[in-house]
Order: C-alpha cells, then structure tokens, then sequence
C-alpha cells in the first residue's frame, strides 16, 4: 500500500506508537488521518503538530463510539483506505485478575477490532479495497510472562487479524498485524521493558517506519523485532520445548528481580 492520497485512521494515536504512526504516515502525504484516542489533550498537541490532521476523541471500547469514528469519517472524506487499530491497554495479573479489568482489557484490545470491522467492512467490501492494520503484539505470537488478561487478549487479536485476511481476502481485504516486543510508550514508561524488552525496547518511530515498509509489501506480520520471528518458529516447531524455556524464564526473571514480572513490562 502506497499511503499517498490515502484516507486513514489511527487509533490510540495520542502517543506510542500511534503517534509515531501519524507522524511517519503524515510525511507520504496522505489525503487525511484522523487520529483517535481517549486523550483529548493529547489529540489537539498533535493536531497542532501536524495541520490538516483530524482529532477524534473515542473510546474504543465503546461499540458506538467505534460505530461513530468510523461513520463519520465516510461521510466527511467518502471512504476508509487504512483502518490502524492500536488502541490498548495493560493490566498485570493472572487468574486472580478481577472481571473488571478483564472486561476492560478485552473491550479495548479485542473487541475494539472486531466493532471497527464490522462497521467499516461493508463499504470496504463494497469497493473492493480497505485495509486493516491490527496492533496484536509480540506477546499474541508467544506469551505475557506477568499479565494474563493482556497475553489472552493479543492472541485473540491476532487470531481476528488471521480470520479477516483469510475471510475477506478475496474481497480485496488485506490485513497486516503488528507484533512487536518492548517499544518506547507511555505503557512502558519508567522501566526497561522487564521480559519484553529481553530484545532491546526501539523507539516507537522505529516500529513506525517498519509499520510502513511492511505496508508497502502487503505482508501479514509486522516484526520489528526480528527475533520474534525466530521464537515463533521455536514455538510451532517444539511446543514441549517452548513452554519449558518460557518456564526458565519466568523462574529467571522472578528470582533476580521480582517486581519485573510484578509491574510490568508492555510487548507492543
């Protein structure tokens, strides 16, 4: 996908990696980006940034508000080249983890997805074209050490990221997904990345510019960590043996500093 001339949404895009990709994105001149995010205040320092790009305040894990960015972003520029869903949000915990944030966590990083598809497709299908661009992290392709709710929601992600480029690719649907490890975010703020940044944390205007050159292919994962390549082929190739070196690592990460896995470390 060429991002010229291109009408593209971007979602979580107040900071992180949204911002970063409105930022690379706006250089190859698209025609429009309208950012959303819950942080208004955020939103308007970038639209001050960048003139000619359109805040919209949402909150993705409102099925009207998603129904309404994608609504009227139609109407007002005619059609939705490139849907980024990159909205999320990170909770620590296991099984103990209260139904709230559970609930929380699976309305923003998943069905945040699924409400955006299920507006945005008809149209897309319509035409013959569209684009989705869905935030599924590194820890959807392996695992979270410390965060159930957040480990449960990004494979759930990327298994909707799957579904969708294999249902609707004869459409002239195509799907890419993101997966990156520890990236400079406000989610990772203060700390070194804890188990996800085992690889190195990148800025996010690094996983931006991958961002664009996997678009640019049309290729399904996004890795700008390329080593998370290589762990999945471990996965797939001796599940048995994964799960034991994923046993390692959380006994090495627990034992040389506990509040690692406690606080939290944010793949993506």
């Amino acid at each position: 996908m060429d991002l010229k001339g291109k009408v593209i949404i971007v979602t979580g895009a107040a900071s992180g990696i949204g911002k970063a990709m409105v930022e690379r994105f706006y250089a190859d001149k698209p025609e429009k980006i309208v950012m959303a995010d819950v942080d208004e205040n955020g939103l308007r320092a970038l639209s001050e940034k960048f003139p000619g790009c359109t805040p919209f305040v949402a909150d993705m894990g409102s099925e009207d508000d998603v129904a309404r960015l994608i609504r009227e972003t139609e109407a007002a520029f005619g059609r939705i080249d490139l849907y980024c869903g990159n909205a999320g949000i990170f909770r620590m915990g296991g099984a103990d983890t209260s139904n709230e944030d559970f609930q929380k966590v699976w309305d923003i990083n998943v069905q945040s997805h699924i409400y955006a598809a299920r507006a945005a497709l008809p149209k897309m299908i319509e035409r013959g074209e569209g684009y989705f661009l869905i935030t599924a992290s590194a820890a959807g392709m392996l695992t979270q050490l410390g965060s159930l709710s957040y480990s449960m929601s990004k494979h759930a992600a990327l298994s909707f990221a799957e579904w969708i480029a294999v249902s609707h690719g004869h459409q002239g649907i195509k799907v890419s997904a993101l997966c990156p490890q520890a990236v400079e975010s406000n989610m990772t703020a203060g700390t070194d990345g804890s188990v996800a940044g085992i690889d190195g944390m990148l800025p996010a205007a690094d996983v931006a510019e991958c961002v664009v050159n996997t678009l640019a292919a049309e290729e399904f994962l996004v890795l700008p960590h390329p080593n998370v390549k290589k762990y999945f082929q471990n996965k797939a190739n001796d599940y048995d043996r994964w799960v034991g070196g994923m046993q390692k690592l959380q006994q090495q990460f627990t034992q040389l500093s506990p509040e690692n896995v406690e606080t939290g470390s944010g793949i993506g």
